[in-house]
């Protein structure tokens, strides 16, 4: 898939300002592990543009309703990585992007709100920081902690290695995703 179709269903979509930069933030950190594993950069950036696309209209049927229309698109390994990127709806973890997608989703969410409480938000932002935020079920109390370490599990890698990552890469976009802090 181009990724200016991507966009078009992403812009057809997404209306909410914070679900759209959940969506672009986790494009980017994907992008970025596109890179550094050597896979498929563009695909692994509309994965993450598109894995909660379906969401806002259709909460109830998400993700049948993008994963049937990337299906139709003749994008089988894009549905199948946004078929997955919920441990509880069973759908087995055969890629990289599969796994990717799982360890990178809420994790980025967290991230992002993270820096959101803060004045100074990406900037400074430290794993330490992450990581006790992360032990306080009452922050973010949405993000299922089971599932970002079940993402950490698959994909291999070490969480504070994984969180400094994403960190990385949302404070390199952090004027394109408003995270800029006070001056």
């Amino acid at each position: 898939m181009e990724r200016a179709k991507a966009e078009q269903i992403f812009v057809e979509m997404i209306e909410n300002t914070s679900l759209q930069r959940h969506c672009r933030s986790v494009s980017m950190v994907m992008e970025a592990y596109a890179k550094k594993y050597g896979e498929d950069e563009n695909q692994w950036a509309i994965a993450g543009l598109l894995h909660d696309a379906d969401y806002e209209k259709y909460p109830e049927e998400h993700p049948n309703i993008i994963v049937k229309m990337l299906e139709e698109e003749g994008e089988k390994e894009l549905a199948h990585a946004i078929s997955a990127h919920y441990t509880k709806w069973g759908v087995p973890y055969i890629s990289r992007l599969d796994k990717a997608l799982l360890a990178c989703d809420e994790l980025t969410g967290f991230i992002v709100a993270c820096a959101l409480i803060r004045p100074q938000r990406m900037e400074g932002l430290k794993v330490k920081s992450v990581k006790k935020k992360f032990k306080n079920p009452k922050f973010a109390a949405g993000v299922e902690r089971d599932e970002v370490l079940k993402g950490v599990e698959l994909l291999e890698v070490d969480f504070g290695e994984h969180i400094q990552f994403i960190i990385d890469v949302l404070y390199e976009n952090r004027a394109a995703l408003d995270l800029e802090g006070e001056s």
